[in-house]
């Protein structure tokens, strides 16, 4: 099947650096069929274009491809944009793709600012909302909307594995370097609550500005001068792993055990397991867990940028665009496209089942529920194959792991 770049898909972004790919193309066929348009709003170009950017709309092409083998009846197209980090952009964008370019699902959007925004501007809209890449948990508990699926991970699911791990194993004083925006703030947070709930204490915190520091000596110096056990790096992407190399340059490694609160596959990849081996971190998907996740990476991987790795924010676009066009077909497309609310009343109802996740479901608040793991990066000695990067510490239930829907604030729970 060809994939195809209109001009309207690269006109999307309105200032942004925009690119897209339209599945089935602009053919009489396709035109003749039901479609179905899905925006991929992503980080293209800063500190966390690996573990998302063109990994995910790569995976949303794949879904789109799967389900339309499946569904001939149904066209599906995929376009994309750069948001640059930044929630004005977003939300234009956003506006852009729904009032002008028929956009009826916006997938992926890392940076929790932005989520938040485009998950507003999908509500007024009666759209559609899929997050896989940003981290706020907001997004199921006080800002959460009939419109939002929160699919991949969140805050409290990564600081809960790695802070109580860290601080059980006698990491029980923590300073944190903290990306100062909400995704740091949440990240910070909930790992304190955490560490605190484990007996450790936090000793200190320095923030620093978003997306524009790439050196990070002075928060180090601090961390040292603090004596904590452990620094908790509340950040992401680029940003992670440029903390974690100057670092073990400074020699900070020496005497502190660096938590890296999220690191994704793509990070490690680029650390190198010489820089990476031992650091613990989260993740909801391994390309290496079982025959399912295998051969979900498998599909993917010729069609993977750069020959990078396919990660836990790239299966989330992947799985998410999937059940969203299984609720689209379920539901009808003239209807689907009516209402977006709609169709994530139908994606809730409706149990949640793919290569890369397995079996799940939505809860009533729009939160994905899956297990998470606890891995350990793997030592150059270790690692036997391409990417064969991580070994399994613990594995935390789905129902474990997401915070109670009792404590989320969710104004569309009651009771």
């Amino acid at each position: 099947m060809s994939l195809t770049l209109p001009r309207r898909a690269l006109l999307a972004g309105t200032g942004a650096a925009a690119m897209g790919g339209a599945l089935a193309g602009r053919s009489a066929r396709a035109q003749a069929r039901s479609t179905i348009r899905i925006g991929v709003l992503t980080d293209m170009s800063g500190p966390y274009r690996d573990p998302t950017g063109p990994g995910s709309v790569a995976c949303a092409q794949q879904a789109a491809r799967e389900f339309m083998a499946s569904h001939p009846g149904i066209a599906v197209e995929i376009v994309a944009a750069d948001h640059q980090n930044r929630a004005d952009t977003g939300s234009t964008i956003a506006r852009r793709w729904y009032d002008q370019d028929g956009v009826d699902m916006i997938l992926d959007v890392p940076t929790s600012s932005v989520a938040l925004a485009v998950a507003g501007v999908t509500r007024d809209k009666d759209k559609v909302f899929v997050n896989s890449g940003a981290a706020t948990p907001d997004l199921y508990g006080s800002q959460c909307t009939p419109n939002t699926v929160h699919w991949t991970y969140d805050t409290q699911m990564i600081s809960r594995t790695v802070g109580t791990a860290l601080t059980k194993a006698g990491g029980d004083t923590w300073y944190f370097i903290t990306a100062d925006y909400t995704f740091g703030h949440n990240l910070q947070r909930d790992t304190t609550r955490f560490v605190e709930e484990a007996g450790g204490k936090v000793v200190g915190a320095a923030r620093y500005p978003f997306p524009s520091t790439t050196d990070f000596s002075s928060f180090l110096v601090q961390a040292q001068a603090s004596r904590a056990k452990v620094v908790g790096l509340a950040n992401a992407g680029a940003d992670t792993v440029n903390a974690v190399k100057q670092a073990r340059e400074f020699g900070l490694t020496r005497r502190a055990k660096l938590a890296t609160l999220l690191l994704a596959i793509a990070d490690v990849h680029g650390l190198g397991l010489e820089n990476g081996q031992g650091l613990l971190l989260t993740e909801s998907f391994y390309w290496d867990m079982n025959a399912r996740t295998r051969a979900f990476a498998a599909r993917m991987m010729p069609h993977m940028p750069g020959g990078l790795p396919v990660g836990m924010i790239h299966a989330g676009c992947y799985a998410g665009t999937l059940h969203y066009l299984k609720a689209v077909a379920d539901l009808g497309v003239a209807e689907a496209r009516r209402s977006g609310r709609a169709v994530v009343e139908r994606m809730k109802a409706m149990p949640t089942d793919d290569d890369a996740f397995g079996a799940g479901r939505i809860r009533p608040d729009g939160r994905k529920l899956h297990p998470a793991y606890l891995f350990e990066v793997k030592s150059p000695q270790e690692s036997k194959a391409p990417f064969d990067y991580y070994k399994l510490v613990q594995t935390v239930a789905a129902d474990e792991v997401f915070r109670p829907m009792s404590e989320g604030g969710c104004p569309l729970i009651r009771g």
